[in-house]
């Protein structure tokens, strides 16, 4: 028997959904989103929830207005789908073959919004179910999408088509699986191709955009019909939809970058194809895509040198595009003077701990960018190095984020533009300079702001073919800072920037003073600008000038960190995120230089009050510890004054997030406290530890309160790899500088150490940033062992088994590798007699990668714990002796710049002496060495 609703169950249901989405009554809203939330377990309710979605009629019934009608059935949708999500798995079937045949109605609605929600439950469906879970799903939206009984209604096959391109989107990977041998997208595809014939232009769009879905994965199915859909995205090209040929562009654009051999033939009528959809000013959205074309062309190698030809059809269409549009022009003109206005709740966007990258390790020197870092890994920000297109903050590319959030047709000219630029360099500049010349004075502001953006987009690109101009163009665009349109101003501030490293490294003192300081001077003065995205633009500029005179600005300190001072009193809250990363890049680039008490008293009470005002629980702390944890490592034990107020406070944040975490797991109705408060405030430990004297900074975590060392074991087996790689590189530095508050937790947190060195911890779905986590693990290690040396007896089989484990497997990154062979070799230091008889099976491969690292006082140290394990188990280095005497040699050619290279030295010299005795015949076994090597070892070894 057939399903049938209790009555007075689904008017209560009815009415809470009604009350969910009122504005009037909070207390009722709240009320009805509780009692939904609490009926969503239920089986019963996906079977009420889907038969309010499907019966429309129904509720005008019960007294709904047609509008409340759709927006009640709307919600039935979102709590199905959200149901579905979390308690689908134990739904019967019985209720789930309900739930299928209602949504499958519903697609055949008369509004379009509820068959879009509808479509959007069913993908859900097949997420959370499966492809086999409900076999006739795709064929019978096949056969209503395709017209295949011929008495389908428009509505029917729009729904339908909508639905499974959802399904495509959403479930790319499962559609390309085999099922019983045969993989989904094999029939899939060519009944798609046919449907891109329906007289529907939405359907024809919706089956070219299910297209859309898998050409990025080249999966076989996709190559088997390529072809195929090449042909009919010719045949599509001129279709008279919109739509559809947006998503023509969209298919090419994937095309290019996936199978550009395919594209390459074709590439002079795709020129004139492309160049005529951008210049559609009826639909901007379609122009977008048409832009996107020459972005992913000009990012592909394979593909770019064949546009070279087409240059000057391709290059005017982007400058066109980068003139803002009328709308655009009236929102503009009408910006006013609103320094002095308090920033209103939607303009703050959210914060967020910022992308983890290698930081300067414990002996000095900087690490690289690539997988031969090695040192603990913890939170710093990116480098703006690249930022283009009027970037300032978040945005991708293209005009500062909090001007146009959305990425636009100007952004992805802009952007295109840059990359042709760096592509083709003067042929680029070649083409715009006439464009220049007669737009940068302009008497219309949007085409002179147009051309600064040109200017500023081409910087990297065309440097050389720009440097002869700079001398005139540099002081124009100094002069537009005080244009009257604020727009004129943000840009140019924008450009200047890009220009900054020309400036910055001009050696003759006039033009130094001329160009660099005109144009320092101008960027800090706009930094005080009555308009706040001036402000914004002009303070994201000196970040970027600051990146690129580095200690070249240590002279200007001073002005540059009183102006600093003046904006911590004027900015609002938005503005203080960008202020932040100011301080914190000057920080990092002059160093000791704020170490002058002159400078100290200036800058440090203006972070203070700041300090004051923000609460533990706002996301600005996450960038304002971030700036405080660069400016104490460039005061070092200048610091100390403030370090104490600071400290205490990054430990009951610590202790507050630690226990919001715990008590979310026992009540599901609390959310999750954000991770950021935890990874922030350790990283500004790491930073207040490294930078006091140790006595200083023992004291610190000796008085802490709660107990320091408890909170960071918590750290360490947080589930989140962000606060566990935060976590280690905390470890270690506790290791380096208040090891003896350290030493008497050990017990309790090398156990957390071994068991986070197990390769097996790790996530597919999160493998780089498990990688990261093990590899400071791996360094806090090694600075335990140089501390606790023979007190770690007790651990070294155990970490023995997990260190040679991660270096004998190919799929580690080199980093990590570097990491574990340097923790090694310093257990070595401490415990060689328990290392020895695994000398044979770890000295191969510890010789082999330690080998390119380069000599720093962690190699050495572990070399010096590796010479002290050979020397109490000689025999077992017969497979790798030679490699081991290249490595002498190769120590002996670096001595000169390690710390401890007496005792390394010793150590060395007793094992080749050594050597020397126990080989019958030490001139043979010489000759397998390079001679260079071999006279190295002579002169330095007596040998």
């Amino acid at each position: 028997m057939a399903w049938r609703p209790d009555k007075e169950s689904l008017q209560e249901l009815v009415g809470y959904l009604k009350d969910a989405l009122s504005g009037h009554d909070q207390n009722a809203q709240r009320y009805a989103t509780m009692m939904l939330g609490q009926a969503k377990s239920s089986s019963a309710t996906g079977n009420y929830l889907a038969y309010i979605l499907s019966n429309g009629p129904m509720l005008q019934d019960l007294g709904l207005t047609s509008e409340d009608s759709i927006l009640v059935r709307s919600s039935a949708a979102i709590n199905l789908k959200n149901a579905i999500r979390a308690h689908g798995k134990a739904y019967p079937e019985s209720n789930m073959s309900y739930i299928r045949s209602s949504v499958l109605s519903s697609l055949q609605d008369a509004t379009s919004q509820i068959r879009n929600f509808a479509g959007s439950v069913i993908s859900e469906m097949v997420q959370k179910g499966g492809i086999l879970d409900w076999p006739e799903l795709l064929p019978e939206l096949l056969a209503l999408a395709g017209n295949d009984a011929v008495t389908v209604s428009s509505e029917a096959q729009e729904g339908a088509m909508s639905a499974l391109s959802k399904i495509c989107e959403d479930n790319k990977q499962s559609l390309d699986r085999d099922y019983h041998g045969q993989s989904p997208l094999v029939v899939l595809i060519p009944k798609l191709l046919d449907i891109t014939s329906n007289p529907n232009a939405k359907v024809r769009a919706f089956a070219l955009a299910s297209i859309n879905a898998f050409i990025s994965q080249l999966s076989q199915a996709v190559l088997a019909s390529l072809d195929a859909i090449l042909a009919r995205l010719f045949y599509l090209a001129n279709d008279p939809s919109d739509s559809v040929r947006r998503n023509v562009c969209r298919s090419f654009t994937q095309l290019a970058d996936v199978a550009p051999d395919k594209v390459r033939p074709h590439m002079s009528g795709l020129v004139d194809y492309f160049v005529l959809q951008q210049r559609n000013t009826d639909d901007p959205d379609l122009a977008l895509d048409a832009a996107e074309f020459w972005l992913s062309v000009s990012e592909n190698r394979r593909l770019c040198p064949y546009l070279g030809p087409f240059l000057p059809q391709i290059v005017p269409v982007l400058l066109e595009s980068m003139v803002y549009d009328e709308e655009d022009i009236l929102r503009f003109e009408g910006d006013a003077d609103d320094a002095d206005q308090e920033d209103r709740a939607e303009d703050m966007k959210p914060q967020f701990a910022t992308t983890k990258i290698p930081r300067v390790a414990t002996n000095g020197h900087a690490g690289t960018n690539g997988d031969n870092t090695r040192g603990p890994q913890t939170n710093h920000r990116n480098s703006d190095d690249d930022l283009s297109e009027g970037e300032i903050e978040e945005s991708d590319n293209g005009i500062p984020a909090n001007v146009e959030d959305r990425w636009n047709l100007r952004k992805c000219s802009a952007a295109a533009l840059d990359v042709l630029a760096s592509n083709f360099h003067g042929s680029v500049f070649a083409i715009i300079l006439p464009y220049l010349t007669d737009n940068l004075r302009h008497q219309d502001w949007p085409n002179r702001e147009a051309a600064v953006l040109a200017i500023g987009a081409v910087a990297d690109g065309c440097m050389d073919a720009v440097t002869p101009h700079l001398p005139e163009l540099i002081p124009y665009l100094l002069s537009l800072l005080d244009d009257r349109e604020p727009v004129i101003r943000l840009i140019t501030c924008w450009a200047l920037g890009r220009y900054s490293a020309w400036a910055s490294h001009l050696q003759d003192p006039g033009d130094r003073k001329r160009y660099f300081e005109s144009m320092m001077e101008g960027i800090l003065y706009r930094m005080l600008d009555k308009n706040k995205r001036v402000q914004e633009a002009a303070a994201s500029a000196f970040a970027n000038l600051e990146e690129k005179a580095t200690r070249g600005l240590e002279p200007y300190c001073g002005p540059i960190i009183r102006q600093f001072v003046q904006c911590f009193g004027k900015y609002k809250d938005r503005n203080m995120f960008i202020l932040y990363d100011c301080v914190q890049t000057l920080a990092e680039h002059v160093g000791p230089t704020l170490r002058q008490q002159e400078l100290i008293d200036t800058l440090m009470p203006a972070i203070i009050r700041r300090w004051s005002k923000v609460s533990d629980r706002s996301q600005e702390i996450f960038p304002l510890l971030e700036c405080l944890s660069y400016v104490a490592t460039a005061l070092g034990d200048a610091f100390a004054p403030f370090a104490v107020p600071v400290f205490a406070r990054c430990i009951r944040i610590i202790h507050q997030s630690l226990g919001e975490y715990v008590m979310s797991l026992n009540n599901e109705a609390l959310d999750k406290p954000s991770k950021d408060f935890l990874v922030t405030s350790l990283d500004m430990l790491s930073a207040i530890i490294q930078a006091l004297l140790p006595p200083k900074g023992g004291e610190l975590v000796e008085t802490s309160q709660p107990r320091f060392f408890d909170l960071l074991l918590f750290c360490m087996e947080d589930p989140s790899n962000d606060v566990r790689q935060s976590s280690y590189a905390l470890l270690g530095d506790c290791a380096v500088n208040v090891f003896a508050q350290l030493q008497p937790f050990l017990p309790a947190l090398i156990p957390v150490v071994i068991q986070q060195l197990d390769l097996d911890s790790i996530r597919d779905e999160d493998i780089d940033q498990g990688f990261s986590v093990i590899n400071n693990a791996c360094w806090s290690c090694g600075e335990i062992a140089m501390k606790e040396t023979t007190g770690m007896r007790p651990y070294v089989e155990q970490l023995y088994q997990r260190l040679l484990a991660i270096i004998s497997n190919p799929e580690v990154p080199t980093s990590v590798n570097e990491n574990a062979v340097i923790a090694l070799g310093r257990l070595g230091v401490g415990c060689s007699q328990t290392l020895a008889p695994h000398l044979g099976e770890f000295s191969k491969p510890f010789l082999q990668i330690i080998g390119p690292v380069e000599y720093t006082d962690e190699k050495a140290d572990a070399f010096l714990g590796f010479n002290q394990t050979v020397e109490q188990n000689p025999q077992a280095m017969e497979s790798c002796l030679i490699d081991y005497f290249k490595a002498s040699a190769a120590y002996a050619r670096h001595s000169h710049s390690i710390r401890q290279s007496g005792s390394l030295a010793e150590s060395f010299q007793r094992n080749l002496v050594g050597y020397k005795s126990l080989i019958p015949d030490f001139e043979a076994f010489l000759q397998q060495i390079p001679a260079r090597d071999v006279e190295k070892l002579q002169g330095s070894f007596n040998l």
